[in-house]
C-alpha cells in the first residue's frame, strides 16, 4: 500500500479531510454501478469479478508456494498409485497462455512412470479415417496413472473449426458426441478435469514478440500461432460455442486467468489438489544400512579402455 507524505499538511482542517472522504465515497458508489469493461476472452462480455488488478507475484513468494504445492502433488501421486485412481487433465486455451509451463511444473516432481504427457501432432492419413476420438482413447490412463493432455480432442472445436481443417458436418458431430464421450469416461471411473487458460490480447502479443527475439523459445511460434494473431474474435466465438455445448456437470470447464503466469500456475496446481480426494500416504523416511564392502577380488578395468565425456566445464 502506498502512503501519502503528510509532512507540511499538519495545519489542514479536519472538516476538509471529512469532506474529501465523503467525495471519495460518493465517487466509489457511483463507479460501482457503472458497466464493467469487456473481458479479455470476449469483448462483448463483462468481467466476472470486481476485484482490483493484482500485482505480479514476486519470485521468492512464488517459488516457496510452488515447492509446497509440488510436495502435495507427490503425496497425491502416492495416493493415486496406492488406490488405483485414474486421473485425466486437459489443458486448452489461447496460444502462449502458459499451458506448457503449468504442465512442466506439475510433472517436475512426479514419478514419470505414473504420470504421462500426451501432445499429439497432426493426425496421419490412417488416423483421419478413424473414429475421431479413437487416437485419444489409446492414451487414457490405467489404474494408478495420471495423464495430462497438452491440447486434446478439443482441437476440433477450436483450431480445426476456425482454420477450416474439418467440415461443418464433422464439427456438428463433435459437438453432439463430445459430451457423451466424456460422460462415458467419467462413468468408467476416471476423474476428468478440463482447464481453459485465458490470456488477454495485449499479453498474448507481448509473449509472441518476446519469442521472436529468443532463439531458445522461437520454436514455440508455430504457423498456427501466427495465424491466431489475426483471428482473435473467431477463436473467442469458437471457445464460447464450445463451452456452451461441452460444459457439462460431469466434466465442467475451469478457466485459469493467465496474464500472470506465476499466479496461473499456482492457482491451477492448487485447484487440481482440491479436486482429487487424496490423503497423505507418503512412506516413512528410510534408514539405510551400512554399505557392504566391495569384494577383494574385484579389479576395475583401466581408464584407457573407456570413453569419457570431456571436461569442458
Amino acid at each position: 500500500m502506498e502512503f501519502q507524505n503528510l509532512n507540511g499538511l499538519a495545519g489542514q482542517q479536519e472538516n476538509n479531510q471529512s469532506s474529501s472522504k465523503e467525495k471519495k465515497h460518493k465517487k466509489h458508489k457511483k463507479n460501482k454501478h457503472q458497466a464493467h469493461p469487456p473481458s479479455a476472452e470476449n469483448p462483448s462480455e463483462p468481467f466476472e469479478s470486481d476485484l482490483p488488478e493484482q500485482k505480479k507475484l514476486g519470485k521468492q513468494a512464488y517459488e516457496l508456494e510452488l515447492a509446497r504445492l509440488q510436495c502435495e502433488l507427490v503425496k497425491m501421486q502416492y495416493w493415486i498409485k496406492h488406490t488405483g485412481y485414474r486421473l485425466v487433465i486437459l489443458f486448452e486455451g489461447r496460444d502462449a497462455a502458459g499451458k506448457g509451463g503449468t504442465i512442466k511444473r506439475i510433472v517436475e516432481p512426479l514419478n514419470p512412470r505414473g504420470c504421462g504427457i500426451v501432445a499429439l501432432g497432426t493426425p496421419s492419413d490412417r488416423e483421419k479415417t478413424q473414429w475421431y476420438f479413437q487416437r485419444y482413447v489409446a492414451h487414457l490412463p490405467a489404474a494408478g496413472e495420471i495423464i495430462l493432455f497438452d491440447r486434446s480432442w478439443y482441437n476440433r472445436a477450436g483450431v480445426e473449426h476456425v482454420m477450416g481443417f474439418c467440415t461443418d458436418a464433422q464439427y456438428t458431430e463433435f459437438m453432439q458426441s463430445c459430451p457423451e464421450f466424456e460422460r462415458m469416461i467419467v462413468r468408467s471411473g476416471i476423474m476428468l478435469l478440463k482447464y481453459w487458460f485465458s490470456v488477454s490480447d495485449e499479453e498474448q502479443e507481448r509473449r509472441f514478440q518476446s519469442r521472436t527475439v529468443d532463439p531458445a523459445r522461437r520454436w514455440k511460434l508455430s504457423p498456427m500461432d501466427l495465424e491466431s494473431r489475426d483471428r482473435w474474435v473467431e477463436y473467442s466465438k469458437a471457445k464460447d460455442t464450445m463451452f456452451a455445448h461441452t460444459n457439462i456437470p460431469e466434466a465442467p470447464w475451469f478457466t485459469v486467468e493467465a496474464d500472470d503466469k506465476k499466479r496461473a500456475r499456482l492457482n491451477c496446481l492448487s485447484h487440481i489438489l482440491s479436486k482429487v480426494p487424496y490423503t497423505d500416504m507418503t512412506p516413512e523416511a528410510l534408514e539405510l544400512p551400512p554399505r557392504r564392502a566391495a569384494p577383494d577380488d574385484y579389479v576395475r578395468p583401466p581408464r584407457n579402455e573407456q570413453f569419457f565425456v570431456p571436461h569442458v566445464y
